[in-house]
């Protein structure tokens, strides 16, 4: 990640210097992205806003989509989902005029997503099944356990304990072959590992669900992405919460609580299920 921020600034200060709005354009898009890894979606959205008019501007439909997929997943995070369900439904439309089926999948996933949020869970399935088989069609392995993640997560949502870890230990195998290769946790890894962590939780195995969230932690530490610690953090709590301890219940969603403000990125009502739980087991105790 530092190596990466550096070449980007590198390239927007010479994109600007140049007087390259294209190039300006890319790397301020670049930039967005390596925004939301971290985390900092104020500034994201500055960087993204500025991106998607430049390449209106410039008349660029592949930049539009690609700001524009930037900005969705910003406003998803701070539970925009009206914003956030136009830009990727403005995205497939651009992305299938212009045969780019890989950037499909995505938005696919992305709509998926967005429908499994607003509790829309047939929609949910059709628009992540859609997304696998296609990014399998196009031997597109990221593409492909992006969209699975979106199938466990409604699979656990809908009461489908084993189906989610299925769908969950595939991924979980992938993201670990990935960290081999790379020497280092690899990002979504920590989404991963907070998914199975809850489904230990609602299976009454605070053992696995603490080792499940610890691990999450590390990596999110690791990549340098609070909001994926707070994630852990809730996770964490959630255990806690299972054998009875509420102190510790209470200072791990403290802590959540601090890092979701740090990055200020709340967390969405739609995305609270796992900590009220915790916090409705707690107060029963």
């Amino acid at each position: 990640m530092p190596a990466a921020d550096e070449l980007v600034e590198r390239a927007l200060a010479e994109f600007r210097t140049t007087g390259d709005r294209w190039g300006e354009a890319a790397a301020l898009a670049s930039r967005t992205k390596r925004a939301s890894f971290r985390g900092d979606v104020a500034e994201g959205v500055r960087d993204g806003e500025r991106s998607l008019a430049l390449f209106t501007e410039l008349g660029d439909r592949w930049g539009r989509l690609y700001a524009g997929d930037q900005l969705a997943y910003l406003a998803e995070i701070a539970g925009d989902y009206a914003t956030a369900g136009r830009l990727h439904r403005d995205g497939l439309r651009a992305a299938e005029d212009l045969r780019l089926w890989t950037d499909v999948t995505y938005r696919l996933a992305s709509l998926g997503r967005l429908a499994l949020l607003t509790g829309d869970h047939d929609r949910a399935r059709e628009f992540h099944e859609r997304a696998m088989r296609l990014a399998a069609q196009q031997s597109n392995r990221f593409a492909e356990e992006f969209a699975r993640m979106g199938l466990a997560q409604l699979a656990r949502r809908t009461g489908d304990l084993d189906g989610a870890e299925a769908h969950l230990r595939t991924i979980l195998a992938w993201h670990e072959r990935l960290a081999a290769d790379y020497g280092r946790p690899f990002y979504g890894v920590t989404l991963v590992l907070a998914e199975l962590g809850f489904v230990a939780e609602e299976r009454g195995d605070a053992g696995l669900a603490r080792s499940l969230h610890e691990r999450g932690l590390a990596a999110a530490r690791e990549i340098g992405d609070p909001r994926a610690e707070a994630l852990a953090h809730e996770g964490l709590a959630g255990a806690a919460a299972l054998t009875g301890d509420r102190r510790e219940t209470w200072s791990h969603l403290t802590e959540a609580i601090r890092l979701r403000e740090s990055a200020r990125a709340p967390l969405p009502p739609a995305e609270r299920r796992d900590v009220e739980r915790a916090v409705t087991r707690s107060l029963r105790r």
